[in-house]
């Protein structure tokens, strides 16, 4: 389903059709871009926009992959919801020199306790790197826990205030696992916990991994050139029986459509 050319908040029709034409599952949303999506050189625009800051900015942690899935990748115009996905190293070890003490000395407080005491915020420098937290401390994110939360830093960073307002129609997803490792994962959880929310779209394409950006994956976007099949085809595809596939279709759509603005889901597998 993926075209390789090219830690929070969680997110049905003929099944020969490409989502081109936009007809069939996600059929009935071609023409001009609402207020509250994306038209499709906006969208498209927004992506190589996030790609750059990945590529020029110091990330909070690692970012191997970035990946764009469902309404984007299916050439829908507009795109009602943009679809992100992340592919991050877990920081098991922070190289940032203000990890180590920084130039000051030993005297010098380290990290977790300087932004313990400034902001009320645990783990820099163990969960993201020291070294970007006091370079963008205003993108500097907390989980319930007060813990900081790398997925949420990464929403903040890219989809927040340099970008855009922070209430784009916007999803972002982030995890340690490969985009295509994670639909299978997720597959197998959502199936167990018969809760198809937790599917993950397998239409995807690979905008950018470990450096190197597909010029081909953009050109392909912009032109909807990507041949993709519906959801539920897409999930029989994985191995979902027929009349399982169109429901959990029914019922990722029905969750999909009641989310609004920016919305963040981290996981760690």
């Amino acid at each position: 389903m993926s075209d390789t050319d090219g830690e929070s908040e969680r997110e049905t029709g003929s099944k020969s059709e490409s989502g081109n034409n936009g007809e069939g599952e996600e059929g009935g949303r071609n023409g001009s871009a609402s207020d509250s999506g994306f038209d499709r050189a906006n969208a498209v625009d927004r992506l190589e926009a996030l790609v750059d800051t990945v590529e020029r900015d110091r990330m909070p942690v690692p970012v191997r992959e970035v990946w764009a899935f469902g309404d984007v990748a299916l050439g829908l115009d507009p795109v009602e919801r943009l679809d992100i996905y992340l592919t991050k190293d877990i920081l098991l070890r922070d190289e940032s020199t203000s990890a180590a003490g920084g130039s000051g000395g030993s005297d010098e407080q380290d990290p977790d306790a300087r932004f313990q005491e400034s902001h009320g915020i645990e783990g820099v420098g163990k969960s993201v790197r020291a070294d970007w937290a006091e370079e963008y401390p205003e993108f500097l994110r907390a989980n319930a826990n007060g813990h900081a939360a790398p997925e949420q830093c990464l929403a903040a960073h890219l989809l927040g205030n340099e970008h855009g307002a922070g209430d784009e129609p916007i999803h972002l997803e982030v995890c340690n696992a490969s985009f295509e490792d994670n639909v299978t994962q997720r597959l197998r959880g959502a199936k167990l916990r018969e809760d198809y929310t937790q599917l993950l779209d397998p239409r995807g394409v690979c905008l950018w991994a470990d450096g190197t950006r597909s010029d081909e994956a953009f050109r392909k976007l912009r032109e909807s050139e990507l041949a993709l099949p519906t959801l539920s085809a897409a999930l029989e595809m994985l191995g979902m029986e027929d009349e399982e596939a169109t429901t959990a279709a029914k019922e990722l759509h029905a969750w999909r459509e009641q989310q609004d603005g920016v919305t963040v889901r981290g996981d760690v597998v």
